[in-house]
């Protein structure tokens, strides 16, 4: 796989995993649903959020390495959190939609990048 495509992988699943954890906090979760999740649905966003970021971190330590990777992970946290945290009071209808997009596209560009 080419180099834009791995990073892009790496933040998409980060973007996707931090849209996660926004979602299940009652109040984004209100501002995008209209309601509060449900106790299951919480929990169930914040095991997808926890398993989409540690998943993040196999393309970064792929492409540089150990550390420079682990390094390159928290950067792509960091922007990842940053999209949906500036989503949120702007498209909070649009945030949904576009976190399971990237979620399938970055799981499906990390097993293009295990059959590699």
């Amino acid at each position: 796989m080419s180099y834009t495509a791995i990073v892009l992988t790496a933040f998409a699943l980060c973007f996707a995993g931090m849209a996660a954890f926004s979602l299940a906090i009652d109040r984004h979760h209100r501002q995008v649903y209209g309601d509060d999740a449900p106790a299951r649905k919480r929990y169930l966003l914040r095991v997808a959020g926890t398993l989409l970021l540690v998943a993040a971190i196999v393309p970064c330590v792929l492409l540089w390495g150990g550390g420079a990777g682990f390094v390159a992970w928290i950067g792509m946290l960091t922007i990842g959190a940053l999209l949906a945290a500036s989503m949120l009071p702007y498209w909070p209808r649009r945030i949904a939609p576009l976190a399971a997009a990237a979620g399938a596209m970055g799981l499906a560009g990390l097993a293009g990048i295990a059959l590699t």
